[in-house]
């Protein structure tokens, strides 16, 4: 049997699919991240994220900008594998790779009602709250504590 898997879409077609589903009511919220050698932490992540709205769209930073927060050697896992298996996951709707440094384009290009981060931030420290803000949008943080990292199991490994 075939399984679904959400669709990964360029930002064109992302955002084109992001205002149909607008016009038909859905409340729409953004999640991003690296997601390389995904863990439990990612995913209390998005299924907080998931919960915060009707859609689940999900940003997978690009493997240049992976390689830029994670450092050399990073990302483990290629971009368009890290977004299918963020796509596989039943809790996300709709799946994007985000080639720039941060992912504010993303928010102008979608604006979300809610944009999702993680509990290593707050509201008020969520770099992109402001642009959020702009546009009528809510920051959410969301998640268990941050106490799951690819790089604390890269390190855990390398001591094996």
């Amino acid at each position: 049997m075939q399984r679904i898997t959400a669709p990964i879409l360029d930002r064109e077609n992302l955002a084109a699919k992001v205002a149909d589903l607008r016009d038909h009511g859905a409340k729409i919220v953004l999640a991003n991240g690296c997601f390389d050698l995904f863990h439990v932490g990612h995913l209390r992540y998005l299924l907080g994220a998931a919960d915060l709205a009707d859609v689940l769209i999900v940003g997978v930073n690009s493997d240049e900008q992976a390689r830029r927060l994670k450092g050399e050697g990073r990302p483990h896992t290629p971009q368009n594998e890290r977004a299918e298996i963020v796509a596989g996951l039943r809790c996300v709707d709709l799946v994007t790779i985000f080639e720039e440094p941060t992912v504010e384009e993303l928010l102008i290009a979608i604006k979300p009602d809610f944009h999702a981060k993680g509990t290593d931030y707050t509201t008020e420290t969520v770099p992109e709250r402001e642009i959020v803000r702009s546009y009528g949008g809510t920051v959410a943080i969301v998640g268990d504590a941050k106490d799951h990292s690819s790089t604390e199991i890269i390190e855990r490994l390398s001591k094996v």
